[in-house]
């Protein structure tokens, strides 16, 4: 098995100031209080959840070994709460040999010929998701929050986005604000715009809020998506959906080393940019350039 080096034994600057990994931690946003009581309710609904759930893990997880060579359930390293490296499982939708001459890389998105036939159909249903919700239960993931990135990434995002790593004040979810509101990542300025959104919610969280999140994501599971679900449950689809207060640290967000790209920024403000997408649309591939391969590997089990 791999090994993958935490964020806080990392030997390069994991940030655009090259600040070290405790004084970026110390300079993150406290986790909300919400989080302390909501615990135990998310693990309840785990189990709740996995009721249904198990009957569908097994039988997606027989198929995907059935119509492809490989396991049927895919492990990956992901970066959670505070910088904590855990293990996230999902159903695996592409084939096992998918990042051998490459290493890591962000999906291609709807074209990408490494994706299966049956995983082309559980990722634009999300069931490819449902093995997260073990996470859920270990405590490591939420049902609601960030999306938690792989580390080669998120050490790449943190030098390229001031203020990246403050997502990390609250676990990663399943599901969340950043996700129902806005189309998949496609450049940077996409991720500075998730981070906007992950950080209005991890601003303005309550148990309303979750709710309605949790009540779009299930709209979103029986095909309804895009503006329709959102707007439903009082939410606004794309970069309109982030309130000004989140807009300043969008902007920010859009400073590397003191300058400012105007254009790019007011750019990524206007509500028509974005436009509506399925959850595959094309990603570009995306290494993370000078960072160590031995900080970076990740395991497929």
């Amino acid at each position: 098995m791999s090994s993958v080096v935490p964020l806080d034994q990392l030997a390069v600057p994991i940030n655009e100031d090259h600040r070290s990994w405790q004084q970026v931690e110390q300079d993150m946003p406290a986790t909300p209080a919400y989080f302390a009581w909501t615990g135990w309710l998310n693990r309840i609904a785990a189990v709740l959840l996995l009721i249904p759930a198990l009957p569908a893990i097994g039988i997606l997880i027989l198929l995907t070994k059935l119509t492809s060579p490989g396991p049927g359930i895919y492990r990956q390293h992901r970066v959670g709460h505070r910088g904590k490296t855990f293990t996230l499982y999902k159903i695996r939708t592409m084939r096992q040999d998918a990042e051998a001459g490459t290493g890591p890389v962000w999906s291609s998105g709807k074209g990408d010929p490494r994706v299966t036939r049956l995983g082309t159909i559980m990722r634009a249903l999300h069931l490819d998701e449902l093995p997260q919700l073990f996470n859920v239960l270990s405590g490591s993931m939420n049902l609601i929050g960030p999306r938690p990135e792989r580390p080669e990434f998120t050490q790449y995002l943190a030098r390229a986005i001031p203020g990246y790593l403050d997502r990390l004040a609250i676990k990663p979810g399943i599901t969340g604000l950043a996700q129902i509101q806005l189309p998949p990542d496609t450049d940077l300025d996409s991720v500075r715009l998730k981070l906007a959104t992950d950080l209005q919610y991890l601003d303005g969280v309550n148990l309303w809020m979750d709710l309605r999140i949790l009540a779009c994501t299930a709209l979103r599971l029986f095909g309804i998506k895009g503006k329709l679900a959102v707007r439903a449950f009082g939410f606004n689809y794309g970069p309109a959906g982030i309130d000004p207060q989140h807009r300043r640290t969008l902007a920010k967000a859009a400073t590397v080393n003191g300058s400012k790209n105007p254009t790019a920024t007011s750019k990524m403000l206007e509500p028509h940019v974005v436009a509506e997408s399925n959850d595959s649309a094309a990603v570009p591939t995306l290494a993370a350039p000078s960072l160590p391969r031995r900080a970076v590997q990740t395991t497929d089990v």
